[in-house]
């Protein structure tokens, strides 16, 4: 999450229970320690970070390092977890939750937190909640399904925080392993999406046509994210968890943020309402 308040790359490390807050101005990277995982975050308009966890909504305040839980969703799938959200543009936070078990399996959904409201079910029977984004006129909504391989596109009805009319937008990679990660959307409409296990990101023109590809030296990014000055600077999250020696000696900056200039600005990411 790029903070357009502080001029920050905010991004976590779930499984040390980690949030990171980078300051491309002086390198300077700040670890923030919890007590457990963090699935996603946002930055309020406020201040501080609304986070997801495995299955509540909490808020974090900034330097306290303690999460503040108010709302649970999905008690009776233990299984599940959170994995991936955004907010849109009129500030309400929309959160993806997946099997945590079985990767494959649909019972994951999509959930709308509206600013003093509680989350209410969007969507159900979703395969892994990963990638969410906006067109820049806020008519289409975008949402990858790890492990259908694709991305889904919905009508968006940004009055009523609505979507609607699924299609394929496109389909990621199914017999060589990869499949989509996190997304992010630029100034142009183009949607950029990592590749897990691809070891790159693509960029599709909204009509699901690919028109840039991005090759890393890493087989697993995870996210991806417009910031800096002027939002012209591409983030990309990687991981390096399940990795062995032989895999990493022979990819060494897996886990690495990497940091380019794709020569398309993004936009600026919303920050929750509430």
């Amino acid at each position: 999450m790029w903070s357009t308040l502080e001029a920050v790359l905010y991004w976590t490390d779930n499984v040390e229970h980690r949030i990171h807050r980078f300051d491309p101005r002086t390198g300077h990277d700040e670890e923030i320690r919890l007590d457990e995982d963090v699935m996603d975050l946002v930055v309020r308009r406020e201040g501080g970070l609304l986070v997801v966890t495995a299955k509540s909504f909490a808020w974090l305040e900034p330097g306290s390092g303690v999460l503040r839980p108010f709302a649970e969703v999905e008690q009776d799938r233990p299984d599940n977890r959170f994995n991936d959200g955004k907010v849109d543009r009129r500030g309400r936070y929309w959160a993806g939750s997946m099997d945590g078990e079985h990767w494959d399996r649909p019972t994951g959904a999509l959930y709308r937190l509206d600013p003093g409201g509680a989350p209410a079910l969007q969507l159900d029977g979703v395969v892994c909640a990963n990638g969410l984004g906006w067109s820049p006129d806020d008519r289409t909504f975008y949402l990858g399904e790890s492990f259908r391989h694709a991305i889904f596109a919905y009508d968006f009805d940004i009055d009523r925080g609505t979507v609607s009319n699924r299609r394929l937008f496109t389909e990621v990679g199914a017999p060589d392993g990869a499949f989509p990660d996190g997304l992010t959307v630029d100034a142009e409409g183009g949607v950029w999406s990592v590749h897990n296990a691809g070891g790159k990101v693509v960029r599709y023109d909204p009509e699901g046509a690919p028109t840039h590809v991005v090759d890393l030296p890493v087989p697993h990014p995870t996210s991806c994210i417009f910031g800096g000055e002027d939002l012209t600077t591409l983030y990309i999250t990687t991981a390096r968890q399940g990795m062995d020696d032989d895999d990493l000696a022979r990819y060494p900056l897996s886990g690495s943020v990497f940091a380019l200039d794709p020569g398309i600005p993004g936009m600026p990411e919303p920050l929750f309402a509430g």
